[in-house]
């Protein structure tokens, strides 16, 4: 039977991002550090967009490997990242709404510093 340890424990009506550090000991014995528990309503949509991205990029690298002329291929992939950029607004949407919104209002700063420099990596 799994033991579990917790450093403090939020519930959220919702059931989107604790921000709290845990440790689990599990029967094999050794244990596993969590952050915050990310369950967004969006999952599902997200997923079957990276798929789809994955794809439309496995379809491009065929296309070189093909010899595609090069405007096709690059065509192909401004649409792979325009795939990808939509997502990443989708994740960010939900993350808002959900996670930031319950930080905000437990005072938590961190989780919005954090938004902030995700936003700035993602940017570059």
């Amino acid at each position: 039977m799994d033991q579990h340890e917790h450093s403090h424990h939020h519930e959220h009506e919702h059931g989107h991002c604790h921000d709290h550090e845990h440790e689990h000991e599990h029967s094999h014995g050794h244990s596993h550090g969590h952050g915050h528990v990310h369950s967004h309503e969006s999952k599902t949509a997200v997923v079957n967009r990276l798929a789809r991205a994955i794809g439309h990029l496995e379809k491009v690298k065929r296309m070189v490997q093909e010899d595609v002329d090069c405007s096709e291929v690059l065509t192909q992939l401004a649409a792979v990242r325009g795939a990808l950029n939509n997502t990443a607004k989708l994740i960010l949407q939900d993350h808002i709404a959900h996670c930031v919104v319950d930080a905000v209002a437990e005072g938590d700063d961190r989780t919005v510093a954090d938004l902030v420099a995700a936003i700035d990596k993602f940017i570059k």
